[in-house]
């Protein structure tokens, strides 16, 4: 019973696996698989822990992971474990659970739905349970096909994460059924082509197919495909070029259009239908889907291939429907679950609002734009402005709000603004670099447009995409980033566009969501100028997809389809036909307010006024004054009440970031959820100075403790409470921190003088 847990491990479990068959290699031991999910309060980052599971057992076939083993001391019961088991291998699709105290295991079989007692000795051996494995899944006489080694580069081994694993399994499985229609919905930012790599790596590696095709609708995801996931097929793999395709390779990476022809030939017709074996869909929420398209009469020639979706967003439209072609998805992996394991980056939300944007604009009675022409008379709304109407006024502002978030975040910031259009671009481009002409003098390339139209601005693309270059740092854009684009240190995304389409919004928001830890990329911010983070709250945003598509509807209007794709109008007749835009230069614009939006613990945007969300949550546990001080002024560690408050989404570095202000956490508390005045770091250090506590020391024991006070001015409780501080000036130059803790009598009067020191800042309440 004095057992500890890693003592049941060491003696019990993992010998007894070993008796049963079980190779080292096969078990893998406290085994992380996720990261742990970054919180981010104000500037400030938290990692919270991974989840981890005690043992992980693969098969010797092709890694598939079989069972997850929990273990306990002894002190708990059999099963006491099972309840984490099962949740783990839910989420890693591991179809065998077990828990252990070291007297034996308690085994639950998802095929089945039961659970048994066995004997430490009686675990089942690995090909007990590979066979289990495939009658559970119907895949008797497809061992081989479904357990080909994954592919690791023979230098720095890139391990494929566990929704890779689960994605990659259930495609060859379904295949090897029979199934040739398989729609994959994974995050923009989780590795897509890596996991397509590794599919056409395992089915092109025993031969299963020969000829594969790589479709996708834009040059910079073929070129970037190739030379980073699908890199290790350069011997055997071709970029399809002017609609030519020579048959002496066998991964075929190609553009649409290439295959279509430019007038509609359909030069896809001159290869034989049975030429590929496996066609892989990049980016399937496209034009791919679509009925009538060109592209999709691609797929249909080459329908004896094995065709494999792949996106973010499934796109599920009246019109429009992935699923209806490929079927339901046969694993999703969201944006929400990304986060949730800290694969992917979480992001804030600073919504800006203009007074034009909220107020509309009509001009008045023969009013005329800078070409002298006569403004139609109208309301002209958000949606208008840089689409209809162009005002000046309104370029700058955004411009100067863009450029301030630069100056106090980091000038050289990764930004991406997504503008109406290529003119907007164009124009909002020039408005930047006014406002950062100090930095485009230094080098032009500090802001680029980068649209399909400019071929210096997609020159400088790959500099763009390379988190070491540091020009270019700011591109706008129209359409060009908005899919499949990697720039992985990407910081700030601006949307200066209307966005009706959750799909297009959902590819917009993926350009940040990738995390690049090597450069403190954390997180990411999004500045909204046209209320589009609104469809954070569509129900679509992260949840399934849902197949709305009718049957034969009848062939729709193109407005309705452009409406579905761009979230645009498309011009009327009332437009006069000589003018495509209204430009004017003498109306001011406002910026009225702003409101930024944190990503809350659950998953979901803070919506409410952060200083409201607070002081609710505050109160939620300390309902007066007196019970919070109390609880403050018995606690050992003040931050273990920080820590506990933030648990419960009181987001007190946030809250100090957005007001500006430097209060120290216990006055933050009372001034927001209990309207006392606030006292500054400043004066309760000058009160303790005053009544003179440190004359109750001497030497250098005062002399440390004054430094813990400096300290407190600077960082707050944070600093003075943890020992570490002990580990830098000027604390270094009184002696090690060993030798300073024996000044007041060793470790734990040290710790107490430091407990006493913060009762004294407090005590002035």
């Amino acid at each position: 019973m004095k057992l500890t847990e890693e003592d049941v491990k060491f003696r019990y479990i993992e010998p007894n696996l070993e008796k049963s068959g079980w190779k080292k290699k096969q078990i893998r031991k406290e085994h992380y698989f996720t990261d742990g999910k970054i919180n981010v309060v104000g500037k400030k980052v938290k990692q919270e822990e991974g989840k981890k599971a005690d043992y992980i057992l693969l098969s010797e076939r092709g890694e598939i992971q079989l069972a997850v083993i929990e273990a306990k001391d002894m002190t708990h019961t059999l099963g006491a474990g099972m309840q984490q088991a099962i949740g783990y291998a839910k989420i890693l699709d591991i179809p065998f659970a077990y828990s252990s105290n070291g007297t034996g295991f308690l085994e639950h079989d998802f095929f089945t739905g039961r659970e048994r007692e066995i004997s430490l000795e009686d675990f089942p051996t690995e090909e007990k349970l590979w066979q289990r494995y495939l009658n559970g899944k119907e895949l008797q006489g497809f061992g081989e096909m479904i357990s080909e080694p994954y592919y690791y580069p023979p230098f720095g081994a890139k391990n494929p994460r566990y929704y890779q694993r689960i994605a990659v399994q259930r495609v060859l499985e379904a295949i090897a059924k029979g199934q040739k229609r398989l729609l994959l919905v994974m995050a923009t930012g989780t590795g897509k082509t890596f996991t397509a790599f590794q599919i056409i790596h395992r089915l092109w590696n025993q031969r299963k197919v020969k000829r594969v095709l790589f479709l996708a609708d834009r040059n910079v995801l073929i070129d970037q495909t190739m030379q980073k996931d699908f890199a290790p097929f350069s011997k055997v793999m071709t970029k399809v070029r002017d609609r030519t395709l020579d048959s002496a390779y066998e991964i075929y990476m190609s553009l649409y259009h290439q295959l279509t022809g430019d007038e509609g030939e359909e030069t896809f017709r001159s290869f034989q239908p049975d030429f590929f074996d496996l066609i892989i869909v990049d980016e399937a929420h496209r034009g791919s889907v679509r009925e009538d398209s060109q592209w999709r009469r691609i797929l249909e020639y080459f329908s004896s291939a094995i065709q494999i979706g792949m996106t973010a967003t499934p796109k599920e439209t009246k019109y429009v429907s992935n699923i209806e072609y490929f079927g339901e998805p046969i694993y999703t992996y969201s944006l929400k679950q990304g986060i949730e394991d800290g694969f992917l980056a979480p992001y804030k939300v600073i919504r800006v609002n203009i007074d034009k944007d909220l107020e509309g604009f009509r001009p008045y009675a023969g009013q005329v734009d800078i070409y002298g022409q006569v403004i139609e008379d109208k309301e002209y709304t958000s949606k208008d402005f840089d689409r209809k109407l162009i005002i000046d006024d309104r370029t700058l502002k955004v411009a100067q709000r863009i450029t301030q978030w630069l100056k106090r975040n980091g000038r050289f910031s990764k930004t991406m603004v997504f503008c109406v259009d290529v003119e907007h671009a164009e124009r909002l481009r020039q408005a930047l670099v006014n406002e950062n002409a100090d930095l485009v003098r230094e080098n032009e390339k500090y802001i680029v447009r980068i649209t399909g139209d400019d071929e210096y601005g997609k020159s400088q693309l790959d500099y763009f995409r390379d988190p070491f270059e540091k020009y270019p740092a700011i591109a706008t854009t129209s359409e060009l980033l908005s899919t499949g684009v990697d720039a992985p240190t990407t910081r700030l995304i601006v949307l200066d566009k209307i966005i009706n389409s959750v799909t297009e919004f959902k590819q917009i928001i993926g350009r940040g969501t990738r995390l690049y830890k090597d450069l403190d990329k954390y997180y990411f911010t999004i500045m909204d100028f046209r209320n589009a983070t609104r469809l954070f709250a569509d129900e679509q945003f992260d949840g399934e997809p849902i197949s709305v598509y009718e049957e034969d509807p009848g062939k729709p209007p193109k407005d309705d389809i452009d409406q579905e794709d761009n979230g645009e109008e498309t011009e009327t007749d009332e437009t006069p036909s000589h003018l495509k835009k209204y430009r004017i230069n003498d109306i001011n614009v406002t910026i009225l307010s702003e409101k930024v939006q944190y990503y809350g613990r659950d998953g979901k945007l803070i919506v409410e006024d952060l200083v409201d969300y607070t002081k609710r949550n505050i109160l939620n546990e300390y309902a007066s004054m007196s019970d919070f001080i109390n609880k403050w002024n018995k606690a050992d560690k003040k931050t273990a009440i920080i820590e506990e408050l933030y648990e419960h989404g009181v987001l007190l570095d946030a809250l100090r970031d957005e007001v500006q202000t430097d209060y120290d956490d216990f006055d933050l508390i009372l001034h927001i959820a209990y309207d006392k005045e606030p006292l500054t770091k400043k004066e309760r250090v000058k009160k303790v100075r005053e009544k003179g506590y440190l004359e109750k020391y001497s030497g250098i024991c005062r002399e440390v403790l004054d430094s813990l006070l400096e300290k407190y001015m600077d960082g707050g409780i944070k600093e003075i409470e943890d020992t570490k501080v002990l580990e830098v000036q000027p604390f270094t130059s009184f002696g090690s921190p060993a030798a300073i803790a024996k000044l007041f009598g060793g470790r734990k009067g040290y710790l107490e003088a430091v407990r006493e020191l913060n009762n004294q800042l407090y005590l002035a309440v």
